[in-house]
């Protein structure tokens, strides 16, 4: 019997996928009372928004008119049709003005100001959310998911920039010893823990974009 041999390339892919997979639930793990916290923040700030813009209707009314003004709602529904092309779009807003710029960007100049300032757009993302007509509380019904799918994916970003913040500003704290060594400490968590939040925003993109075609009219027509 011949034994088998790799090549250390082949060897590294090997090692690699389960790392890529395993290192971001470690990380969690380490970090469970701020991932607590965080999670707590972001879907507790949606829920009051949304009790907000139930008690407040024209709150509501008014985020959904700066959606009309803005254009995104004519964008959303001229691209109804090509559902593929919808998730692209709302995945590249989703990476580009709420990950980056509200998120990640931000943090990397100013320790913890991702925090803050996504804190404020989960509350208002509550008052948009809040139906105020009865078509609203049907595609409200598919569109929980997404929203637990893409804060999912902000949480672990924040905890990324949360842990980016505390290692820079106390580099024991990641066993580091200087203060540029604790950044980079805070960016390598960051990074491992940007691949999951990507694939659940792929995830989130697809199945928001797909539910507003094939889920939101069929439900209107059963419950209106």
């Amino acid at each position: 019997m011949t034994q088998k041999t790799y090549e250390p390339e082949v060897l590294a892919s090997h090692n690699r996928r389960p790392r890529m997979v395993r290192r971001p639930f470690e990380i969690i793990g380490a970090n469970k009372r701020a991932y607590v916290a965080i999670s707590t923040m972001a879907y507790g700030l949606v829920a009051v928004g949304f009790l907000v813009g139930i008690m407040f209707p024209e709150l509501s009314r008014a985020q959904a008119q700066t959606q009309q003004t803005d254009g995104t709602a004519d964008l959303i529904t001229s691209l109804l049709s090509n559902p593929w092309l919808l998730a692209v779009v709302i995945f590249a807003v989703n990476i580009g003005r709420l990950s980056a710029l509200t998120i990640v960007l931000p943090s990397l100049v100013v320790p913890f100001l991702g925090l803050p300032l996504f804190a404020y757009w989960s509350f208002m993302t509550g008052v948009t959310i809040a139906p105020t007509t009865d078509m609203a509380w049907v595609a409200l019904i598919p569109h929980s998911l997404t929203v637990v799918i893409e804060l999912q994916a902000y949480i672990l970003l924040l905890l990324g920039v949360y842990l980016l913040g505390r290692s820079s500003m106390w580099p024991r704290s990641a066993d580091a010893i200087t203060h540029r060594r604790g950044y980079l400490s805070g960016l390598q968590m960051l990074g491992w823990l940007a691949l999951p939040a990507l694939v659940l925003l792929v995830i989130g993109a697809l199945y928001e974009s797909f539910s507003l075609l094939y889920l939101v009219h069929p439900l209107s027509l059963w419950l209106l």
